[in-house]
């Protein structure tokens, strides 16, 4: 009985951030219902394993239905007229040529969320051109300030566009609507875009440019890897700790347990001196592996942590104490999250293989036996 459970939620098959969105839904409770093509899309990128587990499919139950097809739109615009909300990642346009666009459903169900997931946006000069996640975020802003000097910007993998500005900016926009709908407001579409969830994730450094507190070289400021006292360093057995001391006191203990608190450095705020703390400071990670590291800055305010791999995230005591990871279906991941002291979160089941317990599904949605076995 999570948050949103009593929440139907018709999601349209795609990649990316729209199953992502639709995964916190399900994991709050939501009835997530997916409508799959009778078969595996084309090309969607590299080839994946078959032993692949679709962990963002989970907690959905599956229909399989040719939208191409004239009778399937009718079929469409009957669950949309049950459900709360519509989640679907086509270009613009694509909807309405299939006869189901948000004009048709809120014509049937006034009441319904109508959420679109897209890289542009509905609307603009690119909002029917092709792209991903790093080129959405190269738009933003965002991406300019990620990497090394000198070099060239580094892809954060696709967090920043796919997930955080995408999937998560798609999941509280038409939570939002549906909390206005259920004070009496109507339906409406929610035009979710990559590009400017990137850029609202990176408002913080937009007001820091104003404001000229932000250079637009990288590695130049506090939180690009300018500063030596926010960085990863290498260590003894080729691993890495991350180090964030930004307040003073926090880098003074910082300064104790790398053995340098008496040292004759340079100021910790003296960019002119970030060289040679940069230099003093790799010279002493590299002295110790990172688990002995870890021994050295345990208990500590010192603000470093070792950088783990996702194999390793699991294990550690900060994500077991707190069950940050579970294992489902044979897979260890996230759990759900964020955490409901009434209502908690749960994986309800794991990604439907296509047409996956979709009789059920569309009984509980009102579908009558005679109506099922048609489609």
């Amino acid at each position: 009985m999570g948050v949103l459970s009593g929440v139907r939620v018709l999601e349209f098959e795609a990649i990316g951030p729209a199953p992502f969105g639709c995964m916190l839904l399900a994991d709050m409770g939501a009835d997530v219902l997916r409508v799959d093509r009778p078969v595996a899309a084309g090309d969607l990128g590299p080839k994946i394993s078959g032993k692949h587990k679709n962990v963002t499919g989970r907690g959905r139950r599956s229909i399989t239905l040719d939208l191409k097809e004239p009778a399937s739109a009718d079929t469409v615009l009957e669950l949309m007229s049950k459900a709360d909300i519509v989640v679907e990642g086509f270009r613009p346009g694509t909807m309405e040529r299939l006869g189901i666009g948000p004009d048709a459903a809120l014509a049937r169900n006034p009441k319904l969320v109508y959420g679109r997931m897209t890289g542009w946006g509905q609307t603009g000069p690119l909002a029917h051109r092709a792209g991903h996640d790093l080129n959405y975020i190269a738009l933003s802003g965002v991406l300019s300030a990620i990497g090394r000097a000198g070099e060239a910007p580094v892809p954060p993998l696709n967090l920043v566009g796919d997930y955080g500005g995408g999937g998560m900016l798609l999941a509280l926009g038409v939570v939002a609507a549906l909390v206005n709908v259920q004070r009496g407001g109507a339906g409406q579409v929610v035009d979710a875009a990559m590009i400017e969830g990137a850029a609202q994730l990176g408002t913080t450094i937009f007001g820091l440019v104003a404001s000229g507190n932000w250079r637009e070289a990288r590695e130049s400021n506090l939180l690009d890897g300018g500063t030596p006292w926010y960085d990863s360093y290498r260590t003894r057995d080729g691993h890495y700790m991350a180090v964030g001391a930004v307040e003073s006191r926090f880098y003074a203990e910082l300064l104790e347990k790398l053995g340098l608190a008496d040292a004759d450095l340079p100021a910790q705020h003296d960019r002119k001196g970030w060289p040679v703390l940069r230099q003093r400071f790799a010279a002493a990670f590299a002295e110790r592996t990172r688990d002995e590291w870890c021994r050295a800055f345990d208990g500590s305010d010192a603000c470093v942590a070792p950088v783990l791999g996702f194999a390793e995230a699991p294990e550690h005591p900060q994500n077991r104490a707190r069950g940050s990871f579970v294992e489902f279906d044979g897979v260890v991941q996230p759990a759900p999250a964020p955490r409901f002291s009434g209502t908690p979160s749960e994986i309800s089941r794991p990604a439907p293989q296509r047409g996956e317990g979709g009789r059920d599904a569309l009984r509980e949605w009102g579908f009558d036996d005679e109506r099922i076995a048609g489609l």
